[in-house]
């Protein structure tokens, strides 16, 4: 029995337990929320919250204690910044744990742990059903626009290879047309030809019969 042993092993050896101390404050103070096992949340929150009473002084002393955890420049400003600025005048209970249920797949208990004057601060996450709803939205959409563009390449193919043929079928119709008026233009001509000929033979056998009866 763990009679009077103070936290939590966490399945972790005594090294491998800071780290996962160290990188929850670390995210804490620059997300200002965070999801995690209701376990480690708790373990956390006595960890978290005597670095930011130590922060509150405001001190060299009180700076070298708390870069020993925090090595992150980013979040260490956030702590000794606009952090303290808001945590101040509060004597303690500077977090807060918010439970969410068991997660799917090991079933163990999720909780929420965000710093108490963020709260109003800290955007409201989206739901994974609507994530998914927009991803196959999305999908949808180019699939439609691919199918669109494959309609339009394949109208333009059939167009292209239709041309020629009509070009071809054009020419000669067009050389058709013109060998039927060039024997349309002749045929006249040959036919008036005898014609005249022979009105000039009747026209000489007339005057032949006339000369004789006179």
């Amino acid at each position: 029995m763990r009679h009077r042993v103070k936290g939590r092993k966490l399945g972790r050896t005594a090294s491998h337990r800071l780290a996962t101390m160290r990188s929850l404050a670390t995210a804490l103070f620059l997300h200002k929320k965070i999801v995690t096992t209701l376990a480690k949340a708790k373990h956390a929150r006595t960890f978290i919250e005597p670095m930011i009473t130590k922060a509150k002084a405001d001190t060299v002393h009180a700076r070298r204690l708390v870069e020993v955890h925090i090595k992150d420049k980013e979040a260490f400003k956030e702590l000794f910044g606009d952090i303290i600025q808001k945590v101040g005048d509060r004597p303690g209970g500077y977090t807060r744990i918010i439970k969410l249920g068991q997660r799917r797949g090991d079933a163990a208990e999720m909780a929420i742990l965000e710093l108490v004057d963020y709260s109003d601060i800290v955007e409201k996450e989206k739901p994974r059903k609507k994530v998914v709803k927009e991803k196959a939205e999305t999908v949808e959409e180019a699939n439609v626009v691919e199918e669109t563009t494959e309609t339009v390449e394949a109208s333009e193919e059939v167009a292209e290879e239709a041309a020629p043929e009509t070009e071809a079928t054009e020419e000669p119709a067009a050389e058709e047309t013109v060998e039927e008026n060039a024997e349309t233009e002749e045929t006249p001509a040959e036919e008036a030809e005898p014609k005249a000929e022979e009105k000039k033979e009747e026209t000489s056998d007339k005057n032949e019969d006339e000369k004789k009866d006179n």
